[in-house]
């Protein structure tokens, strides 16, 4: 008898063509031994038939698998009694719109293994998508930039650009890229614009990937503190975009004056420092803000700044939240929006959304499934990481007591729910249900 994987068909929106396991993973499981079964999906990145091809069979009917892979949430019809799934669940913060679904694990006896936590001994993850939210981001990012340019009267060749998921892959959109990096480095800005300079928060995958969309393009990276009187005389050039990348020295410092900022004691105890992000952003024209962030943080851009400093003749025209934290560190971020939808208007005065780039306020790209628009790259590089872990996962015998759960060291630590139980690092997700 084979151990049986299934992979659900995600159904979170139309958007939503990523898969754990691309047909090339799914080819080398079956070569080990495990049938897949793969419910069909019309909008998938892979076909069916690629799946029937490498020796999956596709079906809707998933109840004789062991463990179900996804990548969003499941919908609480689709959950089994006794089943194991992995997927981004998103519960770990108590997250109220996620609550009813954890319930129904806990009342169905199911397993639970969240992606999100599966790390190594340095809390670093191990199975994310991360870098291509960056990627998706960015890219949506320019193209949104260069329509805000053109409502306010300038021809710039960011209009020239795609959005991520009009691109038949990656490498269509950065060549397309190219193009522009020529046309500034030959032609420049249009006079007027003043220096183009792009401003990240935080320095990893995310970040990563944001940056290295942006460095195709002419890109001179200056440092926080050069920022200030650095474009007073009109000393910058038309020819290049200006990169600066903000650590958490940048953006905090101790509320006691005669401290000194101390990165550990930050993440510790960050009731001991103040925000100081925002008198950086009437020199940045895009914000990418990549950064992890919880409310026991200070916010990067509050409402009140955009209502007491925000002016058409601003600098700032847009910010593309990758993170996405509703409310959170870009507080202005009102909702998450979708492919279909992805950006919006932040009118201060009223406190509210306008749909689109056009109007009194800076621009929010606040997309939640930015690798969607990267389907079929990001999803093969999210099953590589995965398929290391793949088949210690479909062998478990998950009927077993949490203690006796055989399972790697980084897959175990990410098991949120046993057997309709909380495991015992995930005890505190009860008082949020």
């Amino acid at each position: 008898m084979h151990p049986v994987i299934g992979i659900r068909r995600e159904d979170k929106n139309e958007w939503e063509r990523r898969v754990p396991l691309a047909p090339r993973h799914v080819k080398d499981l079956v070569s080990k031994g495990f049938a897949v079964h793969i419910q069909p999906s019309e909008i998938r990145v892979f076909k069916d038939s690629e799946y029937v091809e490498v020796g999956a069979s596709v079906q809707e009917d998933l109840s004789d698998a062991k463990i179900v892979y996804g990548i969003k949430e499941f919908p609480e019809e689709f959950i089994l009694p006794n089943q194991a799934s992995m997927f981004f669940a998103h519960v770990i913060k108590g997250q109220k719109y996620n609550m009813p679904m954890l319930q129904t694990i806990l009342d169905r006896k199911c397993t639970l293994i969240d992606y999100e936590k599966v790390t190594n001994d340095r809390n670093q993850r191990l199975i994310f998508f991360g870098n291509y939210a960056g990627l998706a981001g960015m890219l949506e990012t320019l193209y949104t930039y260069g329509k805000r340019l053109e409502y306010e009267g300038y021809d710039t060749p960011f209009l020239g650009l795609k959005r991520p998921l009009e691109y038949g892959s990656l490498d269509e959109a950065k060549a397309a890229l190219y193009v522009v990096s020529r046309w500034i480095s030959i032609m420049g800005l249009p006079k007027g614009m003043g220096p183009l300079v792009v401003g990240f928060t935080g320095y990893g995958n995310v970040s990563k990937g944001a940056q290295s969309i942006l460095d195709i393009l002419p890109v001179e990276e200056v440092a926080p503190s050069e920022l200030k009187g650095m474009f007073d005389k009109d000393d910058f050039s038309p020819h290049l975009i200006y990169k600066v990348v903000f650590y958490e020295k940048d953006m905090v410092v101790p509320a006691d004056p005669n401290n000194h900022f101390d990165l550990q004691d930050y993440f510790k105890h960050p009731e001991k420092y103040v925000g100081v992000f925002e008198q950086y952003l009437n020199k940045l024209s895009i914000l990418v803000n990549c950064i992890y962030w919880d409310a026991k943080y200070p916010r990067l851009v509050t409402k009140k700044w955009v209502k007491d400093k925000w002016t058409k003749q601003s600098m700032l025209k847009i910010i593309g939240d990758i993170t996405c934290d509703i409310e959170g560190s870009i507080e202005c971020t009102l909702k998450a929006t979708e492919p279909g939808n992805p950006v919006y208007v932040y009118n201060a005065e009223k406190d509210a959304k306008e749909w689109g780039w056009e109007g009194n306020g800076p621009v929010i790209m606040s997309v939640d499934t930015l690798p969607s628009e990267l389907p079929r790259e990001a999803s093969i590089f999210f099953g590589s990481q995965l398929m290391p872990f793949a088949q210690s996962i479909g062998k478990a015998d998950f009927d077993v007591e949490f203690a006796e759960l055989d399972l790697p060291p980084e897959i175990k630590k990410a098991v949120i729910v046993h057997k309709g139980k909380f495991t015992p690092n995930y005890e505190y997700i009860s008082k949020y249900l």
